[in-house]
This record gives structure tokens, sequence and C-alpha cells, in this order.
């Protein structure tokens, strides 16, 4: 009989066929959360002319979607760490593909909001969770860069987006691209399949026999035994998740992220939404303002590779906070114009420095706290950072309904990457949970005979 700490033979694993599938299931899911993301700003120009919207009115249905991203990710996160990631996955997935998949039936704008609403909380529930999964088993040495390499099927489901509306659109209407999001419900039961549930809920529920085979699959050079004891983690507050984020001087932390998390969100989602617009009144055609998303998801995806990379040799925090600030400086820029090639440099660097930097924090969050939180934490914050996200669409159409000029525009979305890179700066990377004496202060550890 062997006393097995489930914890230490993931963290010492080596990336194995294991670890390729759950990537790429994982890229594959988050391309379509990114692609249900972009897809909206998309079609805003031929919506608000269909439907002889406002700038306003354009921009509060952008936020229906995410207001039911903000229930989703609170409610899923926590769920998740009650009834298992992967179960959560699924459901999420169903979610958003549905309604997204529906939305393109619509033939009012009240009927589109409401499905964009119900595709919100699947939306908003299923990134914690394919982050939180990632980070149970990815190896230590790599887990920023599996979870970056992950959230870069973020930024190719962003690109794919725009691709299909200037591909498709033009012969078969503004609905088709609505209609793609229904692919992944036909992969569900391959998907739910391969997936494994992380290691402490099976522990938790007693399931050593699929706990063993899990573990066998992650490093099939290990042999395990039905006498085998686990050594788990044990927290004094599992029953308690939320208020776990504030345990352990983690009180400041927690308030930190959440406010990286709404400034950065408030960028991406009003660049997501508004930046084909803003284009077009700079001057630029449709077809060339949607190629500047394509950009704008193009550097994202550089960006959270390159810093990903360097995050796991010099710290999340370190290549963060300087990473939001260039995005404020790049914007701020992009609204005085230029030659095409800077434009489209600008564009890249903002995209790198927006969504590349909330995928990369999103890593640093699920690292931060412990495995009984990890989903709750990223919940929170996430659901907490949809509130910016409801609001950058919603400034966009402001300012667009005011007749600033245009440089006035970017400035407005440059001005939360300065407080991200603010509220980054002061989080204390001494309370991390892979920071060995916090480990030692919030954990005990318990042997545990299935």
């Amino acid at each position: 009989m062997a006393a097995i700490n489930t914890a230490e033979v993931i963290a010492k694993s080596k990336f194995s066929r294991f670890h390729l599938g759950l990537l790429l299931w994982s890229f594959f899911i988050i391309s379509f959360d990114g692609y249900d993301l972009v897809v909206y700003g998309t079609v805003v120009p031929t919506l608000i002319e269909k439907w002889h919207l406002s700038p306003v009115e354009a921009g509060a249905i952008g936020t229906y979607g995410l207001f039911g991203m903000m229930f989703g990710a609170i409610l899923f996160g926590t769920l998740a760490d009650r009834i298992g990631r992967k179960s959560v996955i699924s459901i999420t997935l169903i979610l958003f593909s549905l309604f997204t998949f529906l939305c393109g039936f619509a033939n009012t704008p009240t009927v589109f909001s409401t499905l964009r609403f119900l595709a919100g909380l699947g939306l908003g529930g299923i990134m914690p969770n394919v982050i939180a999964l990632l980070t149970d088993y990815a190896p230590k040495t790599m887990r920023s860069m599996v979870v970056s390499i992950v959230l870069c099927g973020y930024s190719v489901g962003g690109i794919l987006a725009p691709l299909l509306g200037i591909l498709l659109m033009p012969n078969f209407g503004w609905q088709s691209i609505f209609w793609f999001a229904g692919l992944p419900l036909l992969l569900l039961p391959f998907i739910h399949k391969q997936l494994p549930e992380t290691a402490s809920y099976l522990i938790r529920k007693g399931k050593k026999e699929k706990l063993l085979s899990t573990l066998v699959r992650l490093n099939p050079e290990l042999s395990f035994n039905q006498n085998d004891e686990f050594v788990e983690i044990k927290s004094k507050e599992s029953d308690f998740p939320v208020i776990g984020l504030f345990k352990n001087k983690r009180v400041l932390s927690t308030l930190m992220f959440w406010a990286a998390f709404f400034s950065c969100l408030l960028m991406v989602y009003g660049l997501n939404t508004w930046l084909p617009k803003l284009m077009i009144e700079a001057g630029y055609g449709l077809n060339s303002s949607l190629a500047f998303l394509i950009a704008l998801q193009g550097g994202a995806i550089i960006g959270t590779l390159i810093i990903g990379r360097l995050c796991d040799k010099y710290g999340s925090k370190r290549m963060l906070v300087p990473m939001y600030a260039s995005g404020a400086v790049a914007l701020t820029i992009l609204g005085f114009g230029g030659n095409s090639f800077l434009i489209y440099l600008l564009v890249a660097i903002a995209g790198a420095a927006t969504i590349g930097a909330q995928n990369i924090v999103q890593a640093y969050v699920s690292q931060y706290y412990p495995p009984y939180v990890r989903s709750t934490a990223l919940g929170m914050a996430s659901g907490i950072g949809r509130i910016g996200g409801m609001l950058g669409p919603l400034l966009g159409g402001f300012l667009l309904s005011i007749s600033l000029p245009i440089h006035m525009n970017f400035i407005a979305f440059a001005i939360p990457g300065l407080i991200a890179a603010l509220a980054l700066a002061l989080v204390p990377a001494k309370n991390a949970h892979n920071h060995e004496s916090d480990t030692r202060s919030e954990s005990v550890m318990k042997v545990t005979n299935l």
C-alpha cells in the first residue's frame, strides 16, 4: 500500500497524450467561446441598418449577452466546485452553442437580445471551468503556457467570426454566421467522454477507480492498486469557497483582480463590438474594418503565446503590468491615425495587451488560488469583469452618439488599461497559493482511503 499525493503526481508529470487531448478539446471549446463573443461585433453594422438601430440601442443589445455572462460566470464557477468541472463544462457548452445558433433565426431586436442573454449564461461559465481544469492537470513547469495556448483559441474564434462575415454574409445573410455556432453541439458526446474530472473532486466523491484510470492516462508509466491511499490537500474553508477568496491575506489580491478584470473586459468588449464601426467612421469600408478585428485577434494570439511563455519563466505579474500599460499607449496613438502599416501594428498591439492580457491574467488567477476555490475565483472575477464588459458596448455607443473626435473614442478605451495595470501592480505575489510559506499556513495534509 502506498500514499499517493495526486497534486505532486500531476505537478511532476511530463506533457503526454493525455495533456495533448485535454489541450485540443479545450482549444476547440474556447475557440467557439471567442467566436460567439466577436460574432455580434461582426454583424453590428448590418443590424444597425436592417433594424434601424441607433448606436446606443446597438450598444444596449450588445450588453444583454454580457449580462448573461456575468450571471453565468458567478453561478457556474461556484457550482463547478460543488458538482465537478466536467459536468458544468457540458452544461455551459449546450447553453452557449444552442442559443447562439438560434440567434440566426431571430427577426426582431427583442428576440435577438433574449437569445443573446441565454447564450451569455453558458459563455460566462465555460471559460473559468476550462481554465481551472487545465490548471488542475497541467505540469507545474508549463501551466501558464498550456493555459495560454488554449486561450489563443479565443482569438482564433475571434478571427473566424469576421472571416466568415466577409465570406458568407454577402451571399447567405448575417444569420449564417450564427448558425455556424451550433457545431459544438454535434461533438458534445465526444467532448464529454474525453474530458477528465478534476482529481480533487474525484477524491471528495470517493471515485477511486475513475481517479486511478485518470492518473494512468496522465502518466502510463505509473502503476497503482486498489489498496493505495490518496493524500489530499484539505482546506479548512472548503465548504465556503467564496469566503476562501478573502482568507490567508488575499482580500487586497481578490479586490485588485476584480478591478483588473473589470477594466480589461471593458476594453475587450468595447473594442470587439465597436472597432469595425469606429474604423468605418474613420473612413474605412466594411470589409477593411472587419480586417481590423482580425488584426486585433491576431495580435492577441501572438501576445498570449509570447508573454505566456515568459510568465512561466519570470512570473505573471512582472509581464502583465507592462502589458496592460502598453495597450493603453497603443490605443491612444491609434486614435491619431497614420499609414496602414502603423494602424494595423497598433491594432495588433492593442489586441495583445487587451485580449492577450485577459487570457494570461486568467492563467495567473487560476494558479494564485488553491484548487478548492479555483473555479470560484475565476468565476467571481469573470462575473465582476462582465460588468465592465457590459459598459464597454454602452460606452462606445454613447461616444459615437455624441460625435466626439475619433481620437477621443480611443483614449476613452485606453484609460481602463492604465487602471488594470495599477490594480495588478498592487496584488501581493507572496500571498499566492503556490508560494511555499502560504501553502504551509493554509492547508493540512489528509490521507484519504477511498
